[in-house]
C-alpha cells in the first residue's frame, strides 16, 4: 500500500488499504506501507502526519513501513534517492532506455501530419542517430529517460478481473525521469516492488493502464540485477458517487478524515468500505475484522464499479456501535465531548461520574459519537449559560406548551423522592390522565424546557440526574 501525502486521504485509497491488509492478514502475509513522496510540490507534512493518524486510528497496522521499520527500508520514496538512481544507471547501461529530446508540441505536430490515432509517444528518439543527438544538444535541450517497450502481447493474469491483455503497440515508450534526472512513479514503484521483494499488489482500477508499462520493466530490472520479476496485481473496481460517476475527491462523501470527525467509529467505517465489492456472504453486512480476515478471498472481489451509499454506511455504523461494550462507548465518546468542552480535559471525577451515569440513557440513542456532545451537552452546562434551541423553543414553548409546562412544574415540585419512577408517576397523571394530552405532547414541552432540544435522553432520566433544584429552576426560567 503505497500512498502519496497529498490533501485529504479519499475513501478510496482505504478501501485499497483494508483489501490489501486483509489479504496479507488471511495468507499470514506481510503488509507493507511506503509513502509516494518523490512529488515535492504537492506532498505536504500534513497530509503525511494525517496519513499515519487515519491509518493508526483505523487499527490498519503495518508490518513493515514508517514508524515500523523493515529489512528494506526505507520506507518513503524521498529516502530512496540513490536506489533510484541506481536502477536507472543500470537499465541505461544495458540497453532498455534511451534519451528522448522532444517537444511535447513536436510530438502533437507530428501525430497531426502522419493522420495517427494512437496516444501517446511516437518512438521518435529512438533511433536517433549519433548526429541527430548532437544537434539537439547543440541546441542547448536536454533529455528525459524514455523507457524502450518491447514488442509483443502483453498479458497477466489479475487476480480481480482475470486474464487482461495488451498490445504494447498501444502502450508508448514512457518517460522513467524527468530531465534533471528526478525518478518518476513508473520507475519508482517498480523499483520498490522489486527491492523489497513485494509478491502481491492491490490497487485501483484507475492504475490498470500503468500495469502493461510496468510489467516489461519489472522483467527488464530482474535481468540487471533487482528483483525477481512483477508480482501478482489484482485491480479493484471504481467506487461511485452520484450519478454513475467516480467518487471525485471533492464530493464530500470522499474525505476518509471526515468520517472520524463526524463520529464514525473505525469498525463501522471498515465494515461499510470491505462491502464496496466484497461481501463475507450473500445474506450478512455485518461482521469483525477479525471474520473479514478469516474469510477474504481475492477472487470473491466484484470487478464492477462499487456504489457508495452514505444511508448504508451510516446503518453499519450504528449496528457497529450497538455491539460495543456500554464501557467502551463511554471511552469513545470523552474525546467528543472534551472537544466541545461540554467536559474538560482531563474530566474532573463529578463529571466523570455523571457521564457514567448519563451514557446508559444515550448509548442506544446515538448513531455517531460527535451526537453525544448535543445530547449530553444539557447535563454539564452551567445554568447561566444553559439555553434553548430556539427553533425547538419556538416549536414547542408557545402558549399551549407553556401551560403544559406550569402543569409540569406544578406537578413535580411537591414530590419528596426525586426519582426517575416518582417524575415519570407525577407528569404522568398531570399531563397524560388529568389533561387527557398524548405522551408526545404532554412531554416534548416539557423536554425541550429541561435539555434545551427535542431530542434528548429519556426525560424523566433526565431530570432525576439533574437533579430537583436545576429541573424546577428551568422549568421556572421557561414559563419567563
Amino acid at each position: 500500500m503505497a500512498p502519496s501525502p497529498t490533501g485529504s486521504p479519499h475513501v478510496g485509497l482505504v478501501r485499497t488499504a483494508l483489501f490489501n491488509w486483509a489479504f496479507a492478514r488471511h495468507h499470514g502475509g506481510t503488509f507493507v506501507f511506503r509513502i509516494e513522496d518523490t512529488d515535492v510540490a504537492r506532498n505536504t507534512q500534513e497530509s503525511y502526519d494525517g496519513l499515519l493518524d487515519l491509518f493508526g486510528w483505523l487499527g490498519l497496522d503495518w508490518d513493515e513501513g514508517p514508524g515500523v521499520g523493515g529489512p528494506y527500508g526505507p520506507y518513503r520514496q524521498s529516502e530512496r534517492g540513490d536506489l533510484y538512481r541506481d536502477a536507472l544507471a543500470r537499465l541505461t547501461e544495458a540497453g532498455y532506455t534511451y534519451p528522448c529530446y522532444c517537444t511535447n508540441d513536436e510530438v502533437v505536430a507530428r501525430h497531426q501530419a502522419s493522420g495517427s490515432k494512437r496516444q501517446g509517444y511516437d518512438r521518435f528518439c529512438r533511433t536517433l542517430t549519433p548526429e541527430q543527438v548532437n544537434a539537439f544538444e547543440a541546441e542547448g535541450r536536454s533529455a528525459v529517460t524514455r523507457f524502450t517497450m518491447p514488442d509483443g502481447a502483453i498479458v497477466f493474469d489479475d487476480l480481480v478481473r482475470g486474464q487482461v491483455k495488451f498490445d504494447s503497440r498501444d502502450v508508448p515508450d514512457y518517460a522513467l525521469a524527468r530531465a534533471n534526472g528526478d525518478p518518476l512513479y513508473p520507475l519508482v514503484n517498480p523499483v520498490d516492488d522489486a527491492l523489497m521483494e513485494i509478491t502481491h499488489v492491490l490497487r485501483g482500477e484507475d492504475l490498470l493502464s500503468s500495469t502493461p508499462r510496468q510489467i516489461p520493466l519489472y522483467a527488464a530490472l530482474a535481468e540487471v540485477g533487482i528483483g525477481s520479476g512483477s508480482p501478482a496485481f489484482g485491480h479493484l473496481p471504481y467506487v461511485m458517487g452520484q450519478g454513475n460517476k467516480k467518487l471525485s475527491k471533492r464530493d464530500p462523501e470522499a474525505d476518509a478524515l471526515g468520517y472520524r470527525r463526524s463520529g464514525f467509529i473505525p469498525e463501522g467505517l471498515l465494515n461499510y468500505l470491505a462491502l464496496l465489492g466484497w461481501a463475507i456472504s450473500g445474506d450478512r453486512d455485518i461482521f469483525s475484522l477479525d471474520e473479514m480476515v478469516e474469510a477474504f478471498d481475492i477472487k470473491d472481489v466484484n470487478p464492477n464499479p462499487a456504489r457508495f451509499d452514505l444511508k448504508k454506511a451510516d446503518a453499519i455504523n450504528t449496528s457497529q456501535m450497538r455491539l460495543l461494550p456500554l464501557e467502551e462507548i463511554s471511552h469513545r465518546v470523552l474525546p467528543f465531548l472534551q472537544e466541545a468542552r461540554v467536559v474538560s480535559d482531563p474530566v474532573t471525577d463529578a463529571d466523570a461520574r455523571l457521564l457514567e451515569l448519563a451514557m446508559p440513557l444515550i448509548a442506544e440513542r446515538i448513531n455517531k459519537l460527535a451526537e453525544a456532545p448535543d445530547m449530553l451537552g444539557f447535563l454539564f452546562v452551567n445554568e447561566a449559560d444553559f439555553v434553548l434551541d430556539e427553533a425547538d423553543a419556538a416549536k414547542l414553548l408557545d402558549e399551549a406548551g407553556l401551560e403544559v409546562v406550569q402543569a409540569a412544574y406544578d406537578a413535580v415540585t411537591p414530590l419528596e423522592v426525586w426519582s426517575t419512577d416518582a417524575i415519570q408517576a407525577a407528569l404522568q397523571q398531570a399531563l397524560v390522565e388529568q389533561r387527557g394530552l398524548k405522551p408526545r405532547v404532554a412531554f416534548g414541552a416539557v423536554r425541550v424546557a429541561i435539555t434545551g432540544r427535542r431530542i434528548s435522553p429519556p426525560l424523566f432520566e433526565s431530570m432525576e440526574l439533574l437533579g430537583r433544584e436545576r429541573s424546577l429552576s428551568r422549568l421556572q426560567s421557561a414559563l419567563g
